[in-house]
């Protein structure tokens, strides 16, 4: 069954959230920088990037997407 998590940054500020499964990042996952915004976003099966990834910039509009499969 999955686990949530949610790491944080040196100050405490959120630094990613997702979940993990037997150890491994699972599902939808999101990274934050340091002032709270969204800075990338995409989904692991079995801890490997897969699908669309998504890189943000400070406004929270994408900048980048790419596909991603697994390995």
């Amino acid at each position: 069954m999955p686990e949530p998590r949610r790491d944080l940054h040196k100050d405490g500020s959120v630094k990613a959230v997702g979940q993990t499964e037997d150890g491994e990042l699972t599902g939808y996952w999101e990274w934050f920088r340091r002032d709270g915004s969204k800075m990338r976003s995409g989904h692991f099966d079995r801890g490997e990037p897969v699908g669309e990834w998504i890189t943000y910039d400070r406004t929270g509009t994408p900048h980048k997407i790419t596909q991603r499969g697994p390995k």
